[in-house]
């Protein structure tokens, strides 16, 4: 290997914790090291909490290892009770399945499906578990299961001193589920490594241990910190909620606008953790914030890394043109794209209004909502804060025509420095 993938996870900030580091450097330094990460398909996408194993194994890619991105196809149906203070949900396996395949097209804008012998494999752990009885897992792996260590685990001992919470065997059980994948991969596809989320320690090591018990095979378990920002809350979380790779749940726009508003406590880490920079690169990023930390120059990079894998260039460019055309008055409003346009329709004021053209000023800026009054409208344009389409309107008594419409229907209004319209025309 040209460099050791160990490393590179280090340096990242991927590590939290190891099963065997030393050994595993070793291991990684001498053959390709086949690796998984599990998800469970709870919702129909990924949000940006799963990023950080996910971005762990691409960086395993990249160096030269295999990765395995694990639907949970038969543990969504479960539940992992690790970190939770209560009982989930049982979803239905109708549900699990659809959201798999909701997940299944993120995969690929994070890992190679196709570049030869390190292709990453994207398996369904319900093609395995569901073939199982309750008699094979008593049997076959139950037996290599203390309950004294599992119910020595903080997360279930907090759930049984609480007897309005408890634990249900099903959750209680859902350890030996996680062990099972290990082994399997383990047994079918030479996978040494499983990588998660902190939480996961203990069902880590509980996987190791089985296969060790079982197989006698040499495997690992490594783990990603749980990541908060500087200021403490939980990474990826906002007022609206989870912050979603999907655009129907997350628009591209609040997509990049969350990584745009990165602490500049948090945007160096963020870089290693969240793009595919060079270390060399994101080191430069960061003199040149710096040197300028108003022109947010370091936050930009990041918001446009992380939106054009999740979305594409074409959506990146996109919306970063809106945020500039939002936030920033002085902005070229000319050559606007089309989807731009749409952008700016979805995440500014936006009116509809049945004008005839030519109109006046005036009722353009009451039609979009931008001025509550007539009056209002005329001081507004005295005072010389009133732009149409980026052109400063000097004339209370200016009209707007025809050919002035974007796209034969919008118009782009700013009050002052900070306040920004759509106004959609039906003629």
């Amino acid at each position: 290997m040209s460099c050791n993938a160990f490393d590179v996870l280090k340096a990242r900030g991927y590590f939290e914790w190891c099963t065997s580091e030393d050994r595993l450097r070793e291991v990684m330094q001498s053959e390709m090291v086949t690796a998984y990460v599990g998800f469970d398909p709870t919702a129909d996408s990924l949000h940006v909490g799963h990023l950080i194993p996910l971005m762990a194994l691409g960086w395993l890619q990249r160096a030269g290892h295999r990765p395995i991105a694990l639907a949970g196809g038969g543990t969504g149906l479960i539940g992992d009770p690790s970190g939770k203070s209560k009982e989930r949900n049982l979803i239905t396996l109708e549900a699990v399945q659809r959201n798999v395949e909701g997940v299944r097209k993120q995969l690929a804008h994070f890992l190679d499906f196709d570049c030869g012998k390190n292709s990453a494999l994207l398996l369904n752990n319900y093609d395995w578990l569901s073939r199982m009885t309750f008699l094979d897992v008593l049997h076959d792996v139950g037996k290599y299961f203390s309950v004294n260590n599992l119910i020595a685990r903080e997360y279930i001992k907090s759930r049984l001193e609480d007897p309005e919470k408890g634990i249900s065997y099903t959750e209680f059980s859902y350890v030996l589920l996680q062990a099972i994948d290990f082994k399997h991969l383990h047994d079918h596809y030479g996978c040494k490594l499983q990588m998660g989320g902190n939480d996961q320690q203990g069902n880590l090591l509980a996987g190791t241990e089985y296969i060790r018990k079982t197989s006698g095979g040499e495997v690992f378990g490594l783990t990603q910190p749980l990541l908060l920002t500087a200021s403490g809350t939980k990474f990826g979380k906002t007022e609206a909620g989870a912050v979603w790779l999907d655009a129907e749940r997350t628009s591209p726009y609040q997509f990049y606008q969350f990584w745009v508003n990165a602490d500049d406590r948090d945007v160096e880490r963020l870089l290693k953790l969240y793009t595919f920079l060079p270390l060399e690169d994101v080191r430069l990023l960061m003199e040149e914030h710096a040197a300028h930390p108003e022109r947010r120059v370091a936050q930009r990079r990041l918001a446009t890394e992380v939106t054009q894998r999740v979305h594409g260039a074409a959506a990146a460019e996109s919306v970063a043109k809106v945020s500039a055309v939002l936030f920033d008055p002085d902005v070229d409003l000319s050559g606007l794209s089309e989807e731009t346009c749409l952008a700016l329709k979805r995440e500014a004021p936006c009116s509809e209004a049945k004008l005839s053209m030519p109109a006046g000023v005036l009722d353009v800026l009451t039609a979009c909502s931008a001025c509550a009054s007539r009056g209002e409208a005329k001081r507004a344009v005295r005072q010389g804060g009133v732009s149409i389409n980026g052109v400063r309107v000097a004339d209370e008594g200016a009209s707007i025509d025809a050919d002035q419409l974007r796209y034969g229907r919008y118009l782009f209004v700013r009050v002052g420095r900070k306040k920004f319209y759509v106004l959609s025309v039906v003629r």
